[in-house]
């Protein structure tokens, strides 16, 4: 499995290195967070389910790159650090969210891609999970842009989604 990813990082890097239009930027806003637990157990043949739910507020930091793959469409790989903490109990991830960025009218993105997680919690059960980033962006002037996207937690024993509401900057 590093193999391949290894490789699929190579390929994208290569591809994307002698992109005409690349742009580096920073980003960060509220992060609204939201975990999911369910736990099973079954007693005499019935199975037995309970779930309950924590959620919070953070904030989120990091870069991104846009590369222009086609007149409307980028690719918009990035890191982030989100914080947020409740009741004594503290949510520290890295994400790495790779999106495809498509201009439907002027000023007005839509996006769509994977998020790598992974939490920085030595204490966690699942340490990486996987996501998909769903949102969208309004360009404010040529470098400044805000982006609300939806991040839904899809493996791990704690389903952790994520509301974004962010700023950024290109450079």
């Amino acid at each position: 499995m590093k193999k391949i990813i290894l490789t699929l990082a190579v390929v994208l890097t290569a591809a994307f290195a002698n992109a005409q239009d690349m742009k580096f930027g920073v980003r960060g806003g509220v992060d609204m967070v939201s975990a999911k637990t369910t736990v099973s157990t079954s007693i005499g043949g019935v199975t037995y389910s309970a779930s309950g739910t924590t959620s919070t507020t953070g904030f989120y930091v990091g870069g991104f790159a846009d590369f222009s793959i086609a007149d409307k469409l980028t690719l918009e790989p990035g890191i982030n650090y989100h914080t947020a903490s409740k009741d004594g109990y503290k949510f520290d991830f890295l994400s790495v969210p790779v999106t495809f960025k498509y201009q439907v009218a002027d000023k007005i993105n839509v996006l769509a891609g994977p998020a790598l997680f992974y939490n920085m919690d030595s204490a966690a059960q699942d340490k990486t999970t996987f996501n998909l980033d769903l949102g969208g962006s309004y360009d404010i002037t040529e470098n400044f842009f805000v982006d609300p996207r939806y991040s839904l937690g899809l493996t791990g024993d704690t389903k952790v989604s994520h509301i974004l509401i962010g700023v950024g900057y290109r450079f």
